[in-house]
């Protein structure tokens, strides 16, 4: 009998489009290289995205990276973080996409020990929505749930 999936923590996050394509766009920055995989950024790139569209499309995995971010610390809450701020890789939290691209979520490294560490088992789920000037981002971390059977 397959577990059922219990919600354990959600985060959500909201990004302005405009503001996050000023970061992009200044001279000598390196945040996209600092927080994206090659990976994520070649798959955007192999979708054909470019200019605006690609903006939209990274601010979109920005707020996912953000939402997983803060599903994982509303499990912690009060206790100190399992990992310190300037420890964390956002490269470690990738957000790919299926065949059909929906966004899913790939842990790396130390962010994948420290939530397996607090949460053996467990997964995120995500989803990502544009609209007009803002891409928004929910993400709920979720563990195998041994006192019911899936639905």
């Amino acid at each position: 009998m397959a577990l059922a999936r219990a919600p354990r923590g959600v985060g959500v996050d909201l990004v302005d489009v405009a503001a996050f394509a000023e970061q992009l766009d200044r001279p000598g920055t390196v945040f996209a290289e600092r927080v994206f995989t090659p990976g994520e950024l070649a798959a955007a790139r192999a979708r054909g995205l470019g200019g605006d569209r690609l903006t939209r499309h990274l601010a979109g995995r920005w707020a996912a990276k953000e939402a997983v971010f803060k599903a994982w610390s509303s499990t912690r809450f009060g206790l100190p973080p399992a990992l310190a701020e300037e420890d964390l890789d956002w490269r470690e939290i990738e957000i790919p996409a299926d065949a059909q691209g929906r966004p899913g979520v790939r842990l790396h490294g130390a962010v994948a020990a420290a939530v397996a560490a607090g949460h053996p088992g467990a997964g995120f789920s995500v989803s990502i929505s544009h609209d007009g000037d803002y891409a928004v981002a929910v993400a709920a971390l979720t563990a195998a749930d041994p006192d019911g059977p899936a639905r």
